[in-house]
């Protein structure tokens, strides 16, 4: 009897636990439909800029969500406010302060108002750079808006899990991963699926067997362009099956669900995301007839494009509407409990509303009223300049909604108005703080700026015994990696070529066999996953080293690098870092395809990366250790006509570095300052001999990194000594040589110490030619040297 009791004790508890469950997801649900309503009138009356929200997805996002575990990792985009919500990573008052941007890191601990709304992110590192118990703690990768931008970074948070169970020496890391049982949870629109990053990604999950669950949420259209225009068969699902795993093969598995059925989609993700935890093999969860009851965003009605029947559909089959149905006929719930719940959720949005609201406007009005005050209390002897700053004053109090720009601008035209008030340095002062204050707000944390920036490593200096050995430069490097690989458990390398035969010049021969395969291995020719690879790794606390073959091909996998790696750090106020390594070749060789040094492209699109470009193989093994030694990414481009040149092998091969950021000088001189890198600067070398001839004494510096470039202003030293200043590189004319002149002649000041023009010498417009003729005629040579600075010394 007591049996049956208990039995049936533990019926009714289990049930009202299951109740209690789906009314909470009901709850919430409600919750965030309230949210993008809401947030919608926040941008359509002005408060706020823009909002894309997540309306008619929440019924999946609540049935996935209870599938996310500690340890996991969601890479998604920009309508997963519910996701959030039901993991109680994110609250709706920080979903409106994103959507105000505030930046108080405090009220938006996602981007401190950098990003727009819904674009989440939960730190990896503390405030010192130290990785967190990611192992224990539900993550979040930052998401960027480009579509289909999360999807390689997918890829790499996946294949993580895939490195921390197959290697031996990642096991230790108990903080990092839990033997690689976590899922990458991946969301994206339909409509995006078009994307080659998308299908990069696929067919890339599918030949590593990673866990990555990809959730595709299908609401006919992108944007207005109906998925017919979008997808062969119009459904990815169908298009994809050609993946379908068997038993035989590797692949995806693929599953259908309808974004209004709450058991049916609870059903089959409980089942294949265990399936994916278990064996890791990826998964797409192809989620149709999603609703967009607000259309694709603030900036435009979908009644412009879709029919009366389509929005009679979406209306009837809405996800939230399905779910109260299905509650109801269960008997889980009445309507007068669920309409509870809904009122509920109303107040609910409405208070953390205004909550974020005036946490957001309070400090600007603070700074409205000391504006004013200042002001107000300005003395101006001439009474139209006095009216007219009263009138700004005025205005800028009647602003019910004033933003920080509209003081500091009320603020520098009283300045600009009375510049000899007695009241000027009192109001500048107020200004400069301000800007100051704003600049921490908007223009910090590009880089790391505690102890885990590469600019604060200690600089150890190579020691090279008299009796050290003369090795080819690509032996150098592979000593150096072979070390690395022995000491530090967290660095992998891969790319094309990397693993078998250790890269097409030999930096990694010999080294799989001795490090084994799940540390340096082969990758397909797909570069930009092989990026995406890079960033999910170094996201989850390992160091990875990824090549690109020849920077000629860095197109491939810029756009993930330049959009998601480079922007991390600064987009997540500093919360995260993605401290990968990329490796790659080029500068000086023959062709148009194998040549390349496109460095004004690296420089812009990789802002928030570390640019190396070493003259040899000795220098970049010290700049790889500086870079393993802090948390920013860096790109690493080694000189592809170097690695048989004979070098000297350090005896401190693992310990010495490179500082970023201080150049080089490789030859002192009196008449003229030659500043170069990589390759080029052999062919300056040899013009300077040539010019010693002549009486030309030429000093040459080596940059040794574009970013950071000279941050001690030593060019300029030089330049003060010799009056005179060449940049020569091989980059198109405007590139990396104008950049660099742009930073000593303007940024330094270098223009006040020039006797005559200074002069950029670059190669030419177009790709280089073929052939040793080719490279010659292409590329500055060591006659064009010669011939610029004679024609510098007649003037």
């Amino acid at each position: 009897m007591e049996q049956t009791n208990t039995a049936v004790e533990t019926n009714v508890l289990s049930f009202e636990g299951f109740r209690q469950q789906v009314l909470n997801d009901f709850k919430i649900t409600v919750i965030s439909r309230e949210a993008s309503l809401l947030g919608r009138k926040e941008v359509l009356t002005g408060k706020a800029k823009f909002g894309i929200f997540g309306d008619g997805k929440e019924l999946a996002q609540v049935a996935m969500a209870r599938y996310f575990q500690p340890g996991d990792f969601r890479s998604g985009y920009y309508r997963d406010q519910t996701f959030m919500f039901a993991t109680g990573l994110a609250t709706v008052e920080q979903f409106f302060s994103q959507l105000y941007a505030d930046p108080n890191i405090e009220n938006d601990p996602f981007s401190a108002g950098r990003q727009m709304v819904s674009h989440f992110a939960t730190p990896n590192v503390d405030e010192e750079g130290n990785w967190l118990d990611l192992a224990n703690r539900k993550n979040i990768s930052s998401d960027i808006a480009p579509t289909a931008g999360q999807m390689p970074r997918s890829l790499g948070l996946a294949f993580a899990s895939k490195c921390f169970r197959n290697t031996p020496v990642l096991r230790q890391l108990k903080h990092l991963s839990n033997n690689g049982n976590e899922i990458c949870f991946c969301t994206i629109g339909d409509a995006s699926t078009s994307e080659g990053p998308f299908w990069e990604t696929i067919n890339a999950a599918g030949v590593l067997q990673v866990p990555l669950a990809v959730f595709v949420w299908d609401d006919g259209y992108g944007i207005s362009v109906p998925r017919e225009y979008q997808t062969t068969k119009g459904s990815i699902s169908e298009a994809l099956q050609g993946m379908q795993k068997d038993d035989h093969t590797n692949g995806i598995n693929i599953y259908k669900v309808k974004a209004w059925d709450y058991a049916g989609m609870c059903e089959v993700f409980e089942a294949a995301l265990q399936k994916v935890r278990e064996t890791h093999t990826p998964a797409l969860f192809h989620v149709e007839e999603v609703t967009q009851p607000q259309g694709h965003s603030t900036s435009g009605s979908h009644e412009r494009y879709k029919s009366a029947d389509r929005l009679a559909w979406e209306r009837e089959w809405d996800c939230i509407k399905k779910f109260r149905e299905w509650i109801v006929l269960s008997g889980l719930a009445t309507d007068d409990e669920l309409n509870y719940i809904a009122q509920e959720a109303k107040i609910l949005v409405k208070e953390a509303r205004n909550n974020a609201w005036e946490k957001f406007i309070q400090p600007i009005k603070v700074q409205v009223q000391k504006t004013a005050e200042l002001l107000n209390e300005m003395v101006v002897n001439d009474m139209d300049v006095y009216r007219t700053i009263q009138q700004k004053v005025s205005e800028l109090q009647k602003n019910i909604e004033p933003l920080r720009r509209d003081v500091l601008h009320t603020l520098h035209v009283a300045m600009e108005m009375a510049p000899h008030s007695p009241s000027y340095n009192d109001i500048q002062e107020y200004y400069h703080a301000l800007l100051k204050e704003n600049n921490q707000l908007y223009n910090s944390h590009l880089y790391n700026e505690g102890a885990a920036s590469a600019l604060k490593v200690e600089t150890v200096k190579p020691l090279i015994p008299f009796d050290a050995p003369l090795l080819n430069g690509y032996e150098i490097l592979n000593k150096y990696f072979d070390i690395v690989f022995a000491n530090n458990p967290k660095v992998l390398a891969f790319g094309e070529d990397v693993g078998n035969i250790g890269d097409v010049n030999q930096g990694f021969a010999g080294l799989q066999a001795k490090h084994g395969v799940t540390r340096i291995f082969d990758t397909g020719i797909r570069e930009l996953t092989i990026m995406g690879q890079a960033i999910g790794l170094a996201l989850r606390g390992l160091r990875p080293i990824a090549e690109i073959q020849y920077i000629d091909y860095l197109l491939y996998g810029l756009q993930t690098l330049s959009d998601d790696a480079a922007t991390t750090h600064y987009r997540t106020f500093g919360r995260q870092s993605c401290p990968v390594i990329i490796r790659t070749r080029g500068h000086r060789l023959e062709g148009i395809w194998h040549s390349g040094s496109p460095m004004g492209l690296v420089i812009h699109a990789l802002r928030g990366f570390h640019v190396c470009v070493p003259r040899n193989m000795v220098q970049a093994a010290g700049m790889y250790n500086t870079l393993l030694k802090g948390n920013d990414p860096g790109i690493v481009i080694e000189c592809l006509n170097g690695y048989r040149l004979k070098e000297k092998l350090p005896a401190n091969l693992l310990e010495f570095t490179v500082p970023l950021g201080v150049p080089e000088i490789i030859k002192p001189g009196e008449d003229i300052t030659l500043v170069s890198y990589g390759s080029t600067l052999r062919i300056v070398e040899e013009a300077a001999e040539r010019l010693a001839k002549l009486n030309v004494s030429c000093e040459i510096i080596d940059v040794q990194t574009l970013l950071p470039f000279d941050i001690h202003q030593d060019i300029v030293g030089s330049l003060k000594k010799t009056n005179r200043i060449l940049f020569i590189d091989e980059d198109v004319p405007g590139g990396a040589a104008a950049y660099m002149f742009n930073k000593v002649m303007e940024e330094q000041g270098g223009y006040r110490w020039v006797d005559v023009a200074p002069r950029t010498l670059t190669a030419q417009a177009h790709r280089p030619a073929y052939g040793s003729d080719g490279d010659y005629f292409s590329k500055p040579n060591v006659e064009d040297v010669v011939k610029m600075v004679l024609n510098m010394m007649q003037e």
